[in-house]
């Protein structure tokens, strides 16, 4: 299908025991969906998996299917539980090799004497795979075909990630706006049922939240048009203060 055709898709893959067990926190799914947010790129799904080779294959096998683009991140560094590089090296039916371009980058990085064996590791690549520059800690990650193979740390993943923002074709970014007020969901749930039927191709959501010892809702608004954006705010802006709400200024 041509992906000008249609909303372009894409999955995040979070691969780590330590994301499952709660001692790490996630927070690589923001970044990259705000990042494809403003790239037109919609985030459809994210999935937190195991260091299970089964459950990798399984699942980037399923993603890269059904999305445009798929973003693995965890499971390519050093130690022994980092897998994944080899276990996409299995799905794709590719063989891991020493890259040198990789190994260079490597060297200058570290230095020789200062690459082990470990380190090396991150520098074996799935053969004919596209690499990922790594600008921070110098070990690339990789691309075959529509699946982006990168790392968990925050940071480094971050940098990585807006090094193949050029490789990404996205459609027009979405726009995003809120409106908060002090009425409960109940109250507002008839009103926001009506407008979504009226503007299908908007996505309004409604989040409660409890703020200095005060119930709110804070409406949110998302669409690629500016101007459904700007009516539909108004309308729910209308809608607050006709159910005699009041709209809050958050600080």
């Amino acid at each position: 299908m041509d992906k000008l055709a249609h909303n372009i898709t894409a999955c995040v893959v979070v691969i780590g025991n330590e994301i499952l067990s709660g001692r790490t926190q996630d927070l690589n799914i923001a970044y990259i969906g705000k990042r494809c947010d403003e790239l037109g790129i919609r985030l459809a799904e994210c999935r937190v998996i195991p260091d299970v080779p089964e459950a990798i294959m399984a699942t980037v096998d399923a993603c890269r299917h059904l999305y445009d683009y798929v973003f693995t991140t965890g499971g390519i560094g050093p130690t022994h539980d980092d897998i994944t590089t080899a276990v996409i090296a299995r799905l794709f039916n590719r063989q891991l090799e020493r890259n040198a371009t990789a190994v260079k980058v490597m060297q200058s990085y570290y230095g020789p004497d200062n690459l082990n064996e470990a380190r090396l590791k991150m520098a074996d690549i799935p053969s004919g795979a596209k690499l990922i520059d790594n600008p921070v800690s110098g070990a690339p990650g990789f691309q075959i075909e529509n699946v982006f193979v990168l790392p968990g740390v925050p940071l480094i993943m971050q940098a990585m990630f807006e090094g193949i923002t050029d490789r990404l074709i996205g459609g027009a970014p979405m726009l995003t706006g809120s409106v908060v007020t002090g009425l409960p969901e109940s109250v507002l749930a008839e009103g926001l049922s009506r407008l979504q039927d009226r503007f299908p191709e908007v996505t309004i959501g409604s989040y409660p939240f409890f703020r200095q010892g005060k119930l709110g809702v804070n409406i949110v608004i998302r669409t690629t048009s500016a101007g459904k954006l700007t009516e539909v705010t108004s309308d729910v802006t209308l809608l607050i203060r006709n159910l005699e709400g009041e709209v809050i200024k958050l600080p």
